[in-house]
């Protein structure tokens, strides 16, 4: 914070004991430990850092090394454009390996394409809900890998239009992978849904659907009973559209149970789930994990009216006070 006698024309008085042999140039040095910091920094607090100052920015512009891991994330990814985004993985010297861009729809197939032909070493393609992508042209950025080098082994395609089964067939036949990440089955929750899950080791994140045959993500159920069927396929494998999925434990529900564990949200809950959470004391209808701060009027006892109720209250009121 500035001094009390620190003004927009009139900049504070130099600190105590810096006298005219002081060095100008390394009062403004960034020190050593911020620079160590840089390698932990988002994107968005990278760039936020290289306008601090003339030694950051040289730090941040001047090192390959920060740029080789590079992933654009909300609020950045609705600004990025092809120009924008080929400026900063040019910082990398020709050395990126993980792209990871959640959710651009201003990145174009050209645009990618022109960044991996700078960066033909790419060994992981993060892609979801980048709308101005098609499935054509992330074919031919892969194939375009694979003829270079080869060493793609992870990509994540999910909210890419069009993709059909004849796409996955080729991408995946492009693909570095182990038996190992094939063995690894994706379970249902509203983050792995929504959001980039880096922690998915799998080469590819979306599959066919067994029952709506479309590609997106298939999700395998975490019940005992349905993870014990013996051929490992079971009728509650799915996409998000063909079965419902409890949103705490991510195991089926069928329509039975639905009607029976009605939420004050939009989420869907197993009755085993439901159960064990706190209901709203006017419709005995619970809130599921993902949307319990919508709770009104909570109660130190975890009592607590949901927003229907209370709005329905207060409709109430309004048309009384009117009559």
């Amino acid at each position: 914070m500035l001094p009390t006698t620190a003004t927009a024309s009139a900049p504070p008085p130099p600190a105590a004991g810096a006298g005219a042999g002081a060095s100008s140039s390394g009062s403004g040095e960034p020190h050593a430990a911020l620079l160590l910091a840089l390698g932990h920094m988002r994107l968005r607090e990278l760039l936020a850092c290289a306008r601090a100052c003339r030694g950051l920015r040289d730090a941040v512009a001047g090192d390959p090394l920060l740029w080789r891991r590079l992933a654009v994330e909300p609020p950045l990814s609705h600004r990025i454009t092809d120009e924008a985004l080929l400026a900063l993985t040019d910082r990398a010297g020709g050395r990126l390996r993980s792209l990871h861009l959640l959710g651009c729809p201003r990145v174009s197939d050209a645009g990618l394409l022109r960044v991996v032909q700078r960066n033909p070493g790419v060994t992981e393609l993060f892609v979801p809900r980048c709308t101005g992508l098609t499935a054509d042209g992330l074919v031919k950025i892969i194939q375009f890998l694979y003829e270079c080098q080869g060493n793609l082994n992870r990509v994540r395609l999910h909210g890419i239009c069009k993709m059909t089964k004849h796409h996955l067939d080729v991408i995946n036949s492009l693909i570095c992978r182990s038996s190992q990440q094939d063995a690894q089955a994706l379970y249902y929750n509203h983050r792995v849904h929504e959001v980039l899950n880096t922690d998915d080791s799998r080469p590819i994140d979306v599959d066919v659907c067994p029952l709506c045959r479309n590609v997106r993500l298939v999700f395998d159920c975490t019940r005992k009973d349905c993870r014990e069927v013996k051929d490992g396929w079971s009728h509650c494998r799915g996409c998000f559209f063909c079965v419902a999925r409890c949103e705490t434990c991510g195991g089926c529900i069928d329509l039975e149970e639905l009607g029976e564990t009605g939420l004050a949200c939009s989420d869907f809950l197993c009755m085993d789930c439901w159960l064990k959470l706190p209901k709203c004391s006017t419709c005995n209808r619970p809130y599921c994990e993902r949307h319990s701060n919508l709770k009104e009027n909570l109660l130190s006892s975890g009592q607590f009216t949901c927003q229907e109720c209370t709005m329905f209250a207060t409709s109430l009121e309004s048309l009384e006070d009117g009559d």
